[in-house]
């Protein structure tokens, strides 16, 4: 293989995919909404973190193993839920589910999957947990959980953040929309990228299978209302739901909190990647104060940014328990399939290893503020204790 075809980080992947990919589908991958300036705003506010390295401490013998919610997983990461991921490259629900397996990672089908949860759960076991989006009604919302837990999951998912899906220009612009209607622009885009058409041919057009199996079939519409997934349905679901139960998309500490006293196992701290909202703040920002508003031992989850492994490690040091990665997944299985995902999550678990030895930390739970370049200054220029410092300037 060329060197410039091989994938040492998430830009090189990201590159070989958008070469690949047609148009429309990369830009469904990358865009965000509005004019994506809250996209750009999740990375550079990682790069704003800055880790304080530690030198001539034993860390011979290194280990990312973590423990979520009672299980023990074999890197601080996960893979997030995301709709259609089929449509970046054949089978890919399945090479998820059986990468997760491999490198003992939890994997999250979303409902807007291209995979019936029956086969995901088939694929990956006790490593797959089930992602829920509010359907047409709270009845065939809840009916849809218990047929997760009918096919075995223990762990479920339910995502608040998407009360009415956002105005993605770049979709607008393409013609994307879900079901697929072939357009000419999108005929002529598929004739320029072969190997993804024909592969897409073989293996048949991908729909959301989940939401299908909820009732409404062919008539799914994307941009349906999802703000019925409130507090009542959360109380809803929390009776009926017997297993771990995890809410997606929090961004306000006041809902931080009400959640934990809600009975919720975990909050999952995300802006959806900037997906929905444009002028959103950093989710690696609003990270410490959620953690803060919860307390230290509350399990927390976290997207939105991730985009190397010592942005796996900024996000656990700023509270997180385990770090989701949505688009450099995709980006993974856009540029090379199997290979390709499996050569980005190898960089990955390399970068979390080797940060792990700069900083002088033989393992995860080793991790936290003190790890963190402090400069000694306040925002406001005036000297205050270490502690205060560090997290102040996490979160100016």
């Amino acid at each position: 293989m060329r060197p410039s075809h091989r994938i040492h980080s998430t830009e090189d992947a990201r590159r070989l995919a958008k070469k690949r990919l047609p148009r429309l589908v990369f830009d469904f991958i990358e865009g965000g909404a509005g004019r994506e300036v809250g996209l750009s705003r999740n990375l550079e506010q990682f790069d704003r973190i800055l880790l304080q390295p530690r030198v001539m401490t034993d860390v011979e013998e290194r280990s990312q193993t973590t423990s979520f919610l009672g299980s023990q997983f074999g890197s601080p990461f996960g893979i997030a839920p995301m709709g259609m991921c089929n449509l970046v490259c054949p089978h890919a629900d399945r090479i998820i589910a059986e990468t997760a397996c491999a490198l003992n990672i939890p994997m999250c089908l979303s409902s807007a999957g291209s995979s019936t949860l029956e086969n995901v759960y088939d694929w990956a076991g006790e490593n797959a947990w089930f992602q829920l989006y509010f359907g047409q009604s709270s009845e065939m919302s809840l009916d849809t959980a218990e047929q997760a837990q009918r096919a075995g999951y223990s762990t479920l998912v339910l995502t608040v953040d998407v009360p009415q899906v956002s105005r993605r220009v770049r979709d607008l612009r393409n013609g994307f929309t879900v079901p697929f209607k072939m357009t000419p622009g999108a005929f002529l885009d598929f004739a320029r990228h072969p190997v993804w058409s024909i592969s897409s041919l073989v293996a048949g057009v991908p729909s959301p299978q989940n939401f299908a199996r909820a009732g409404e079939g062919d008539g799914f519409n994307r941009k349906a209302s999802r703000a019925g997934a409130d507090w009542a349905f959360l109380e809803q679901l929390r009776k009926r739901w017997r297993g771990k139960l995890i809410v997606k998309g929090i961004t306000s500490s006041a809902d931080a909190v009400r959640a934990e006293q809600s009975g919720v196992d975990a909050i999952y701290v995300s802006n959806h990647g900037a997906r929905q909202m444009d002028c959103v703040p950093p989710a690696i920002r609003l990270l410490p104060i959620i953690r803060h508003a919860v307390g230290p031992a509350y399990p927390i989850l976290f997207d939105s940014g991730v985009r190397n492994g010592e942005d796996v490690i900024k996000a656990l040091i700023l509270g997180a328990d385990l770090v989701m990665l949505g688009r450099p997944v995709l980006y993974g299985l856009g540029a090379a399939g199997k290979r390709g995902l499996n050569d980005l999550l190898q960089c990955l678990v390399e970068d979390i290893d080797t940060t792990m030895a700069q900083l002088g930390t033989r393992e995860i739970s080793e991790l936290g503020l003190h790890n963190l370049f402090d400069d000694g200054e306040r925002s406001d220029g005036l000297p205050t204790e270490n502690g205060a410092a560090r997290l102040q300037l996490a979160v100016r």
